[in-house]
């Protein structure tokens, strides 16, 4: 069975090491799940490739006796399965494809059962709010699978639940379950999704390894990111209509500065609602860290002091990416479009700058206190419901180690993180992104400075609202350097690891984390 592994995991869209040669695919334990009927199977396969290290995969397999009685996807095409009597006798599928699973998963999960394997066995949990969000006596909830899922595998409970199945494991709990169980039973936040119970593997060997999080579904309208590319589009319908044969008036003030001033009134006429949008998203984020800050007596979540070798590793790792991936820039510079190059080379020339600028939060005195924080904020992580905000997805950035993503950091750099969304939201049209791009009439640098006044403007409106609700919080720095200490460094960390994403991944998007950078080269975050 083992040498059909790899192929099977290629198939899965949850597998993310597609383009990495795999040399074995090993089965570590395998979990009979005696509540399930047809017979399922929990395995944890740890995946070895040619190149770099390995990966733990959490693999349900469902067993029937013909590929044929297999459950299609949605889109009708045929499910990949594994064929391990080698005449078609007994079938092994992905298991969340099976409904009678699904549901055996909830059950389970209500009645904390245990289910042993060879080398440990998989624990199924509830917490205190499980039985307010779905009672036990009420009507069975019919699950569903989620496809629009990537990583991670996601069934939703009638309109009560939600379960996230983890499909690439590192021991050790998550940051999703570990930071919901704390703002749900420690704290009175509640724009996040209630934690409900979880699955875990508990080695014989006295490791962890969380499995899955079940939480309260949340009725929305769609994410944070499709909500302001629409606010975007109407933004560049009013500036179209009223504004584009002259260009605009850019702020002179400083983004903290303008985060003390008013809005004018001709850009909220053009900015529309969102600011209000915005003003509101500061706060609710200020509140979640001001929930994070509040643990008294619990090492993972009470505040620390930031130490001379916190801000050391943090400058020499981002000292350390921003030289790799101007190496890759300077590799990929003559192939971008002619405008880009010429901004790369902007770019390029500041590095000594931008370095002297990380160094500078290396020799900072921080008074401010590191929390527990989202760790990957962005408009994506929030979801819009009604007139207001819930905040999803605590996992952190998926390319880290699980540890360090439990690391405690400035709330800061989740404001950064928020700040440099914008900016993303505010050139994304000019890029053929959202409603209104392919009616843009001009072209990307004419309308360059609009996305420009639109991006300050809503920044300092998250801003203000964000400092209003935290400034007396223990996180949150006491004199304007440090702020920009901590803020800067994390703005260009941010920036500079989107600049080697997106020449990776998206070269005509380059121009999004160039400007970005170039923005701060010129002190157009905090300085001027």
């Amino acid at each position: 069975m083992q040498e059909k592994l790899p192929d099977f995991l290629r198939a899965q869209r949850w597998f993310g090491g597609k383009a990495q040669p795999i040399s074995a695919a090993e089965i570590v334990d395998v979990v009979p799940f005696a509540a399930a009927s047809p017979p399922v199977f929990f395995l944890l396969v740890r995946v070895q490739y040619q190149e770099g290290p390995a990966e733990t995969y959490s693999v349900p397999l469902a067993q029937t006796t013909h590929a044929a009685a297999v459950p299609r996807p949605a889109s009708g095409e045929a499910a990949p399965h594994l064929d391990i009597s080698g005449g078609g006798e007994m079938v092994l599928y992905d298991a969340t494809r099976n409904q009678p699973f699904l549901g055996a998963l909830l059950q389970s999960i209500r009645e904390n059962r245990s289910f042993r394997g060879r080398q440990g066995e998989l624990r199924a949990a509830s917490s205190p709010v499980l039985e307010e969000l779905a009672p036990s006596g009420g009507a069975a909830l019919a699950p569903k699978l989620m496809a629009a899922e990537q990583s991670n595998s996601s069934v939703i409970y009638g309109d009560r639940l939600v379960l996230k199945i983890f499909r690439r494991l590192e021991q050790g709990i998550n940051p999703d379950l570990e930071i919901g169980r704390f703002l749900t039973e420690n704290t009175g936040y509640r724009h996040v999704p209630l934690l409900a119970g979880y699955l875990e593997y508990a080695g014989d060997d006295g490791s962890h390894t969380s499995l899955a999080i079940l939480q309260s579904f949340v009725r929305n309208q769609g994410d944070a990111w499709e909500f302001t590319l629409q606010n975007v589009g109407r933004y560049f319908d009013r500036v179209l209509t009223a504004s584009a044969d002259k260009p605009p008036v850019l702020p002179t003030t400083s983004l903290l500065g303008l985060a003390e001033h008013s809005v004018p009134g001709q850009v909220r006429e053009l900015v529309g609602p969102y600011l209000d949008s915005a003003q509101l998203l500061g706060t609710r984020t200020a509140e979640l860290h001001l929930a994070l800050a509040s643990a008294k007596g619990d090492p993972a979540f009470d505040p620390e002091p930031y130490s001379r070798a916190d801000q050391r590793t943090f400058c020499e790792a981002a000292v350390d990416l921003l030289r790799r991936n101007f190496r890759l820039l300077r590799r990929q510079q003559p192939c971008l479009q002619a405008g880009i190059q010429q901004q790369a080379q902007h770019v390029l020339d500041s590095e000594p700058e931008l370095e002297r600028r990380l160094h500078w939060l290396e020799e900072c005195a921080i008074t401010a206190l590191r929390t527990r924080i989202h760790g990957d904020y962005h408009l994506g992580q929030v979801l819009v419901c009604g007139d207001d905000f819930v905040i999803i997805d605590f996992e952190g950035e998926p390319a880290r180690p699980l540890a360090e993503r439990r690391h405690k950091q400035s709330p800061l750099q989740d404001v950064a993180g928020m700040l440099r969304s914008f900016q993303y939201a505010a050139y994304a049209p000019l890029l053929g992104v959202g409603p209104q791009s392919s009616r843009l009439p001009l072209p990307p640098e004419t309308l360059g400075p609009w996305a420009y006044l639109w991006q300050m403007w809503v920044s300092a409106a998250f801003l203000h609202s964000y400092f209003a609700t935290s400034r007396y919080a223990p996180f949150h720095p006491r004199d304007t350097r440090e702020v920009l200490a901590i803020l800067e460094a994390h703005l260009l960390e941010k920036a500079v690891y989107e600049l080697g994403y997106e020449l990776n991944n998206r070269p005509s998007w380059v121009r999004i984390p160039l400007s970005g950078i170039a923005q701060l080269t010129a002190g157009w975050s905090l300085r001027r």
